[in-house]
């Protein structure tokens, strides 16, 4: 189907138009206004001004100015006309609902859990909890630190618009590691039936796996130590020392 075919109020503007104009532009809209009631709009700018527009719901056109008002009153008692934008009306009826409830549903959000550099910080380490590309827009994001909620040094952003319908929000969390905890992100969201928790897993050669094994070489250098000493009382006791001449 043509452009003219489906936008015939548009081509023949086109033809009126004058010299020097602007710009001139059409647009189709179809507003849901409930469930059962959408209205279906046919309106011509020129130099954004509009000029001329079908409305489903008058189920005719109407001009704004002096020539267009006579263009519409011309529209009106033409049957073929009036036919193709009852077609168009239908197309509203039966594409928008159909958009909506797709659109409508909610989609799960993706999480990721990572160490960032801290700066100007009191404390060693930070995590960002990354959840994006979840709808509707309503979410809520915690920290844990073995199993109880964090609510000091977290920031977290709004939700931010990804641009295609779905939404993104970070969440930072200031902390100085210790051995043997586990940090985790918990999100609670309408797509989950029950809160998700991502639990961050340090990398080799992060802070708090330095820690780590930095107690554990302290610990096996003293069991070394110790066995040292023991073998060595051990193979002394008994022995006399007899001073050389």
């Amino acid at each position: 189907m043509g452009v003219c075919s489906f936008f015939p109020l548009l081509c023949l503007l086109l033809f009126f138009s004058r010299a020097g104009a602007l710009f001139g532009y059409g647009l189709l809209r179809c507003q849901l206004i409930s469930s059962d009631n959408i209205v279906y709009l046919e309106q011509v700018y020129f130099n954004k001004v509009l000029l001329v527009q079908y409305n489903s719901t008058l189920g005719q056109y109407t001009g704004y100015t002096r020539q267009t008002k006579e263009i519409a009153d011309d529209l009106n008692k033409n049957h073929a006309f009036l036919t193709q934008e009852r077609k168009n009306e239908e197309k509203c009826k039966t594409i928008l609902p159909w958009m909506f409830d797709d659109f409508s549903k909610p989609v799960e959000p993706s999480v990721t859990v990572r160490s960032v550099e801290a700066v100007g910080s009191k404390h060693q380490s930070m995590l960002v909890c990354t959840v994006y590309n979840f709808y509707p827009k309503q979410i809520r994001v915690t920290w844990l630190r073995n199993g109880e909620e964090v609510t000091s040094d977290v920031t977290s952003t709004d939700e931010l618009s990804s641009g295609n319908w779905l939404y993104q929000i970070h969440s930072y969390l200031e902390f100085t590691p210790r051995p043997g905890e586990k940090i985790s992100c918990m999100v609670e969201h309408a797509s989950l039936m029950q809160p998700k928790i991502y639990e961050w897993d340090p990398a080799p050669g992060s802070e708090i796996n330095k820690i780590a094994v930095g107690t554990a070489g302290l610990l096996l250098g003293l069991v070394f130590f110790g066995t040292g000493v023991t073998y060595y009382k051990k193979n002394t006791t008994g022995q006399v020392l007899v001073p050389t001449s």
